[in-house]
């Protein structure tokens, strides 16, 4: 009943307000004032290699923490522009004070480099409340095999530091991929933990200076197929690839649980049914040809600026109402032609001609 009585106040200090949700008044006094929204500050950044930076964030009320493996959204204003990108929170979920974030800055990636160069202690990030379903179960596994490369390594070794932290004693093996030792996350941490605990078991694969680096079957063989073992894996498309193609193989599906931080968003190519047709943006008076891409990878090569988040059809911030045409989701494969319908622009390719709200 208190719930309900808290939540019926809320709506109606946000109609008093309008047009603006309370917060948007509340940011000018303090950012950390909220009413509804999360949000959170800055109050440790570390660089552990030459790519990543790690941001320690003291959240609002808001918060309940996560659990390991989850993401949440990470949202800033840059030149007047809200940006929105997902991480993984790397610290155990039994810590709930505090999110701990290691961003890795990609060559391509706008939002992970301005974290990485220009946030600094004090500043106020936006935080949403932590999603996803890559999670450890319960009750733990009986062998756990944490597979992670490069920035995957985030969710995964959430789960070590919460299975460390519960007093978990049965087999932990993190095998994790990287460049070279230097641009491993956490590396003096994780050798620790192998060192001192007889239970965990560090595998570390160098991809640019071992001949074997890359993923190879004889990396999981009796790992991945010892009795009661669950495998956790997060990384580039690539090793995701692999390492599924490594279970399929040997009937060990079941066992394997992923989450991608990338997608493949490649056009379709198919002899039999060629890209065809027009890509219309009605508000921007803005044609071009489909070329078989997204339809927010189109948007932006046409010189369009829509909004996004992910990128990954998680957050719905591209979506955008398609007004005729075909429409294939890349995630899917499914087809979808009716009418006036809300669409994400990241997962969605134009099948012929296809006219957008943008």
């Amino acid at each position: 009943m208190a719930s309900r009585i808290a939540g019926l106040l809320e709506n109606l200090v946000e109609a008093a307000v309008t047009p603006y949700p309370v917060d948007r008044y509340l940011e000018f006094v303090n950012p950390m004032l909220t009413w509804r929204e999360t949000r959170a500050k800055v109050v440790g950044r570390t660089l552990q290699t030459d790519r990543t930076v790690t941001l320690t964030l003291a959240p609002t009320r808001q918060w309940r923490g996560h659990r390991p493996g989850q993401y949440v959204e990470v949202s800033t204003v840059i030149d007047g522009v809200r940006h929105r990108r997902f991480f993984s929170p790397a610290n155990a979920s039994q810590t709930t004070g505090t999110v701990e974030l290691t961003i890795t800055a990609h060559p391509d990636g706008f939002l992970s480099k301005h974290l990485r160069e220009a946030v600094q202690i004090g500043d106020v990030l936006g935080l949403s409340a932590p999603a996803g379903t890559f999670v450890l179960p319960s009750p733990r596994p009986a062998r756990t095999v944490l597979v992670s490369g490069g920035s995957g390594i985030t969710p995964v070794i959430s789960m070590l530091r919460t299975l460390v932290a519960e007093g978990h004693s049965e087999p932990v093996t993190l095998v994790h991929y990287a460049r070279s030792a230097e641009d491993v996350p956490y590396l003096a941490e994780l050798e620790g933990l192998a060192a001192m605990l007889g239970n965990v078991e560090l595998r570390l694969q160098y991809t640019r200076t071992d001949h074997d680096g890359h993923f190879r079957a004889a990396h999981l063989d009796g790992l991945a197929d010892a009795d009661g073992a669950q495998v956790f894996l997060c990384g580039p498309p690539s090793l995701m690839d692999a390492v599924r193609e490594y279970h399929d193989a040997r009937g060990l599906t079941d066992r394997l649980h992923s989450e991608a931080f990338t997608l493949n968003t490649a056009p379709v190519l198919d002899p039999d049914q060629p890209i065809t047709g027009t890509v219309a943006f009605t508000a921007s008076e803005t044609t071009a040809a489909n070329d078989g891409r997204t339809l927010l990878e189109q948007a932006e090569a046409a010189g369009l600026s829509p909004e996004y988040g992910c990128r990954m059809g998680i957050c719905f911030s591209c979506t955008t109402v398609r007004i005729s045409g075909c429409t294939r989701n890349i995630l899917t494969g499914e087809l979808d032609s009716e009418a006036d319908q809300p669409i994400q622009l990241c997962v969605n390719a134009p099948v012929g001609d296809v006219v957008v709200d943008l």
